[in-house]
């Protein structure tokens, strides 16, 4: 019956001896503390022959003993180094090859992957932006990456007011994209019934700390605008600073805020500006 192949691990003595062996090697007269010798002695092998190509061991070719019973020849081992030689460079190209479709595969699953998260991230962005009369608002995105963990956000609160979103997912791909995608479900669902931006981050990263996969969290800034008087309150979860630019210079809107989904029963600082016509 045909042999299992035998492993030979990388700390194995024998790989250190085949690697350097001219030729074929008489498996019964060689004494290593192996693992893998004993193991091919246990399986009746006679000779192990090398498969060297650019000085690299690639495998080897086990040979029983022979069917006449007699022992292997000179002319035998000749014949039998002269097909290594050969065989080696042919089994290294179907390595190669094997290793290429297996790149091939990993990059077109990779890639899927990146299209599922593209599609999850532009699904939960704004379709369109809000209306405001005596308001401009613009909002450009674009990833640095194939898929970015950025997402931003507008949400109709009572009284005309209007909720304004700017995060970031740690990460990239589908991890950040289904992260982004509970954040903006949470968001959504809370910001209308809590109003205030402090409370409503503090909320959202409670719900956020048990569902955060690990390594990962949110930074995010949260707004609430009053268009009939310019009014801006806001608390920041750890995201960039925000700026307003006016005639006479530009504001930072600094509001301190540990990250979303690190910490439970965080606190976050709640400030208020005017942004004038």
């Amino acid at each position: 019956p045909e042999q299992p192949p035998v492993d030979i691990a990388p700390n194995d003595p024998l790989l250190a001896y085949l690697q350097s062996a001219s030729g074929a090697v008489d498996v019964e007269a060689l004494d290593l503390d192996s693992p893998a010798l004993r193991e091919l002695k246990a399986a009746g092998i006679k000779l192990a022959v090398p498969l060297v190509s650019q000085g690299e061991l690639i495998g080897v070719l086990n040979l029983g003993p022979r069917r006449s019973e007699q022992d292997y020849s000179s002319d035998d081992r000749k014949l039998l180094d002269n097909l290594a030689a050969q065989a080696a460079p042919a089994l290294r190209v179907g390595q190669l090859v094997r290793e290429q479709e297996a790149e091939a595969a990993t990059r077109q699953r990779f890639e899927q992957e990146l299209e599922v998260a593209r599609l999850i991230q532009q699904n939960f962005l704004p379709k369109e932006l809000p209306d405001l009369p005596g308001w401009q608002i613009a909002a450009y995105y674009r990833p640095a990456r194939e898929v970015g963990g950025d997402f931003y956000d507008f949400i109709k609160l009572p009284e005309g007011q209007l909720g304004i979103v700017v995060g970031d997912v740690t990460d990239k791909g589908v991890p950040a994209a289904l992260v982004m995608a509970t954040t903006h479900s949470i968001l959504r669902a809370e910001a209308p019934r809590l109003i205030a931006p402090s409370e409503v981050l503090t909320r959202v990263n409670n719900l956020l700390v048990d569902e955060m996969p690990a390594h990962m969290f949110v930074t995010c800034l949260y707004a609430v605008l009053n268009p009939e008087t310019g009014q801006l309150r806001y608390a920041n979860a750890g995201h960039n600073v925000p700026y307003v630019s006016t005639e006479g210079g530009v504001t930072e809107l600094r509001a301190t805020g540990m990250p979303l989904g690190l910490l439970p029963e965080m606190e976050y600082e709640e400030k208020e500006a005017t942004l004038a016509p």
